[in-house]
């Protein structure tokens, strides 16, 4: 015999109750349901309600010129204009920009990853004197705008004769950020400090049970941090915009603003060259997003 679910609605003076309203399975499965359904509803509403810049984006970038300013707008295009892409392509140095901009990236997630991790765990699971001072110096260093730097930063490397290079952008990333310090630290202090105890047993120094059993089980907040980093180095534009000069050398993000004061009124071309920089991000959101929303969920705040 099915189980009901009874609710007694409040009673009246009298102390009998006004009405009884029994709740079958099959009705609370039905609410659930309709219940997730809603949420689902909602939530792609949102999404679309946030993808709707993209998608105008995306549908400019396939459209002739003439065709932008049409009363009523067109919702597609038609016809489909994948010339506009070649032409963007052939009007500027965009492979110079994608190579600059990918070794930026791949030296900030060496330096702001790889190094980070040295730092955070030395940091969660070592003992020094005056450990928790210095973790607090480097989260301060947080509060200090890059803008506020980047004066002396310019002055010491146009003394080193390094500017016009992507090295005034590259070396500060080799030595770790604050921000990926602390996500790593709080992650491994919920990592079971019994698990370093018995790999130090079986003979493992910290460098083994650092690579064989902490970063092993990191890999969401790993994930997080490489995935933050691609981004922020992949769409960096102030400093390369102060230290790159030559149209060449610079990164996609400041080369898409050469281009627009070039090509301004090409708006086709514009959106096109704004699709290419934005496509490597979401490739790689998608096919890290299991990981990094993991990572995010998963770090803790523990101090």
């Amino acid at each position: 015999m099915a189980q009901q679910t009874v609710t007694v609605e409040p009673s009246d003076p009298s102390g009998m109750p006004s009405s009884v309203r029994i709740r079958t399975p099959a009705r609370i499965r039905a609410m659930r349901v309709s219940g997730r359904v809603l949420t689902y509803v909602v939530l792609w509403l949102g999404s679309f309600v946030y993808a709707i810049p993209f998608l105008w984006m995306v549908r400019t970038s396939f459209m002739r010129l003439d065709k932008l300013f049409e009363e009523p707008p067109q919702i597609w295009p038609d016809p489909w204009i994948w010339q506009n892409y070649i032409d963007m392509w052939e009007t500027g140095p965009f492979a110079n920009w994608i190579v600059n901009s990918l070794i930026l990236v791949a030296l900030g997630m060496f330096g702001q990853t790889f190094i980070s991790i040295f730092v955070a765990y030395g940091f969660a699971r070592t003992q020094f004197p005056g450990r928790n001072q210095l973790f607090v110096l480097i989260l301060a260093t947080l509060m200090l705008p890059g803008h506020v730097t980047i004066v002396p930063k310019f002055i010491m490397f146009r003394t080193v004769g390094l500017l016009d290079s992507l090295w005034p952008v590259a070396l500060p990333d080799l030595w770790g950020q604050a921000f990926y310090i602390f996500i790593l630290r709080q992650f491994f202090l919920t990592l079971p400090v019994e698990l370093d105890e018995a790999a130090e047993i079986d003979g493992a120094n910290l460098l083994q049970v650092l690579f064989r059993v902490v970063i092993p089980l990191s890999k969401p907040a790993i994930a997080t941090v490489a995935v933050f980093n691609f981004i922020n180095k992949w769409n960096e534009f102030f400093e390369p915009f102060v230290f790159i000069q030559t149209p060449e050398k610079l990164t996609l993000a400041v080369g898409i603003r050469w281009f627009r004061t070039q090509y301004g009124t090409e708006f086709q071309m514009l959106m096109a060259a704004s699709i290419v920089s934005v496509a490597p991000i979401v490739i790689v959101f998608f096919f890290a997003q299991k990981q990094f929303v993991r990572g995010i969920a998963l770090t803790g705040i523990k101090s």
